[in-house]
């Protein structure tokens, strides 16, 4: 078929077009609108790696005092080699009621105890998993098996994102190394490759090979990648269905935009030197964490959806897997993130994001009463019963939800399963978690799957 000049002009006209929409249909970028009034706009997950003690944080159990050094004489088992549970040893930390809530917190955190009417702890946390790999999966993504979207996905295709310049979902690790499984863990599973978490590095450059090449000036990268993206959107009109090349089309636009908004972003010399000694940058054990969380405050500032934040990174005492000594173990991860926490959630009070933001604390699952031993002062994996805390928009703080039995090794009251706690996330976030799906392979997928139910007790 033959076209004249206008039909040519207005065919590349209305081609040339329509890749701004496409780039935007892509990220979602357009802000869609929440089931119902959200409560929070924004979420930051602190993610203890390695699995905290609730035992020794935030779940004091004055009868293992009395029971302390004793064998465990109850049924659970531990490991999926029904490893023996040891005996009963007390937590070595004092806790204490702070706040007008006199909520109970351990020493480990003298610096959140401040916050303590704020924060709502839930000590009746369940899981289905005492494996690292798949319990870290379980409370990223809601199932323990690899291949689902992580929340921060769910929450990007849901909602959509306030920024054009940065990721809509951000994560970033312990230098010592990630979670086990990796970036299963801030994977989009079986939705568009866009929705995916990006991984920034808290010290030099945020995201490797973000820099503008040596020698090429500004205009001439603008005009590469237009014509590179001239040339992908060719090839994918006869590829439609391949979704990992619309995610690498957009990846190239947003990686533009961000070389001037990440780099700015991790950017702390402008900070004051009050600002950095709140956070404890100046301080080598809480450096790294305290400029995550700053680094945290600024992309929340600019409209990032997401943020994750791990503490513990490799395998057992770079993490919070206190199997050899529970005690160095978790006075060694509380303090290097106890002040970051606090720093920010006085941060977020002050410039006014604390009302519509969220915070969630806590790790895969908890750990055992007992210890690996006589004389040895580690403790093993419990996913029966656990504590998390969330604080921020919408949560009602300065109060205790559930509760772990007399020694502190199994939920009894209130108990609140993964899938509990990822619906009332997303219902304080303005999305009802039943009618939040995606249809892959048959079925109208869920980040809660066929259970969940909205923990009424948190909401303010």
């Amino acid at each position: 078929m033959s076209i004249n000049r206008r039909n040519f002009f207005f065919r590349a006209a209305g081609g040339f077009a329509s890749l701004p929409l496409l780039d935007l249909l892509l990220r979602g970028q357009a802000v869609k609108q929440p089931h119902f009034a959200a409560k929070a706009k924004r979420v930051v997950f602190f993610f203890m790696n390695g699995a905290p003690s609730h035992i020794d944080t935030f779940d004091p159990k004055p009868a293992l005092t009395r029971f302390d050094g004793t064998p465990y004489k109850g049924s659970l088992t531990v490991g999926s080699n029904a490893r023996p549970v040891g005996y009963l040893m007390r937590s070595p930390f004092e806790f204490q009621k702070h706040g007008q809530s006199g909520l109970e917190i351990s020493s480990l955190f003298p610096h959140t105890a401040k916050f303590a009417d704020d924060l709502c702890v839930i000590r009746s946390m369940y899981t289905d998993t005492a494996a690292h790999a798949s319990g870290c999966l379980q409370m990223n993504t809601g199932a323990v098996l690899l291949g689902k979207p992580a929340m921060g996905a769910w929450l990007s295709y849901g909602l959509g994102t306030e920024n054009e310049n940065l990721p809509s979902f951000v994560v970033m690790t312990d230098p010592r190394g990630g979670p086990i499984s990796g970036a299963s863990n801030w994977t989009s599973g079986f939705m568009p490759a866009a929705y995916q978490g990006t991984l920034f590095r808290a010290t030099g450059a945020p995201l490797l090979d973000l820099s503008t090449p040596e020698g090429l000036d500004t205009t001439a990268q603008r005009r590469s990648l237009d014509l590179l993206q001239s040339l992908n959107q060719s090839h994918l009109k006869s590829h439609n269905n391949e979704d990992d090349l619309s995610a690498r089309i957009h990846s190239y636009e947003l990686a533009y935009r961000m070389q001037t908004a990440a780099a700015s972003t991790v950017d702390l010399s402008k900070e004051s030197e009050a600002t950095l000694d709140l956070y404890g940058i100046h301080n080598q054990r809480t450096a790294d964490f305290g400029r995550k969380c700053l680094i945290t405050r600024r992309l929340l500032e600019n409209g990032v959806r997401f943020v994750q934040l791990y503490s513990g990174g490799g395998h057992i005492e770079d993490t919070w897997d206190g199997h050899n000594d529970c005690i160095t173990n978790h006075k060694t991860h509380a303090g290097e993130t106890d002040q970051p926490i606090a720093a920010l959630m006085a941060d977020l009070k002050r410039t006014g994001l604390w009302k519509d933001t969220l915070l969630i604390w806590g790790g895969e699952f908890g750990r055992t009463p007992t210890s690996e031993g006589v004389g040895k002062p580690g403790r093993d994996h419990n996913w029966y019963g656990f504590s998390m805390w969330l604080a921020g928009g919408g949560v009602k703080g300065g109060q205790v939800i559930g509760a772990t039995d007399e020694i502190g090794f199994e939920a009894v009251e209130d108990r609140c399963h993964v899938s509990d706690l990822h619906a009332t996330i997303l219902h304080l976030m303005g999305l009802d978690h039943t009618k939040l799906t995606y249809f892959y392979s048959g079925l109208n997928q869920r980040l809660t799957g066929v259970r969940g139910n909205v923990v009424k007790k948190v909401l303010a």
